[in-house]
């Protein structure tokens, strides 16, 4: 990342991300819906599901970057590894919100209600609220060092709820599917994909992660605009 702000005049390869995010989620609309099978019990309310899986996926991995970028700032403070990690963290919920959402459309034919004390479900709201927190919390620090150190801190704790989430339905009794991997012996919930199924899953996979990795640029870029503002109000309030 250079020192720069976004100010500056947009790289060329995030114009060329852009255009490519946009092919690639108006490709993984129309396989959901023009490629990918109805399945047969729960019908075409099944669709919505590369939507949810694919959302919860770019969730974990930006979280956990988060991660990363908190535990690099603490080795070299830097104000772009907290932008980073905020950054993640932002687009992170708005993920982890649609994938709830979709998981609730999907749920309410599956199991018959929008809500379950599933491990998953439980354990996917502990982690939102984790990072409700964090974006809370960090805004009642007013010095930028003693905030963006509590928040490489909180990113690295927080990031112990990413695999909690992931291995839920793989440790405890759950009815939520198992797509990647064995479950539990006990676990309730299953999930047979055809192959046209898995093609667009994985086609979602992609066009969602290139999207998010196409946002999470253009909101580090705002990040640093933002972060001068800052700089010009600290310096105007004398500290």
């Amino acid at each position: 990342m250079a020192s720069s702000t976004s100010l500056d005049p947009k790289p060329r390869l995030l114009g060329v991300l852009d255009v490519l995010s946009a092919l690639l989620m108006a490709g993984s609309i129309y396989i959901v819906f023009f490629y990918a099978p109805m399945e047969r019990v729960m019908g075409n309310v099944q669709r919505v599901f590369y939507f949810h899986a694919s959302s919860g996926w770019v969730t974990m991995v930006v979280l956990i970057i988060a991660a990363v970028a908190g535990i690099i700032y603490l080795l070299r403070p830097h104000k772009k590894w907290d932008v980073l990690s905020v950054a993640c963290v932002e687009i992170g919920l708005v993920f982890a919100f649609i994938c709830v959402t979709t998981g609730s459309i999907w749920a309410r034919p599956a199991w018959n209600t929008w809500w379950t004390w599933d491990p998953r479900v439980v354990t996917f709201t502990i982690l939102i609220l984790v990072y409700m927190a964090y974006m809370l919390l960090r805004q009642g620090i007013d010095d930028p060092q003693r905030r963006a150190r509590f928040g490489a801190i909180y990113a690295i704790l927080a990031a112990f709820t990413v695999p909690l989430t992931f291995f839920s339905i793989r440790i405890w009794r759950t009815l939520h599917p198992v797509v990647i991997g064995s479950g539990s012996a006990t676990a309730e919930g299953g999930f047979d994909m055809t192959r046209p199924m898995v093609w667009t899953l994985l086609f979602t996979l992609l066009a969602l992660t290139v999207f998010t990795l196409t946002l999470l640029w253009h909101r580090v870029r705002l990040g640093w605009l933002a972060d001068k503002v800052e700089e010009l109000r600290m310096k105007a309030l004398g500290r």
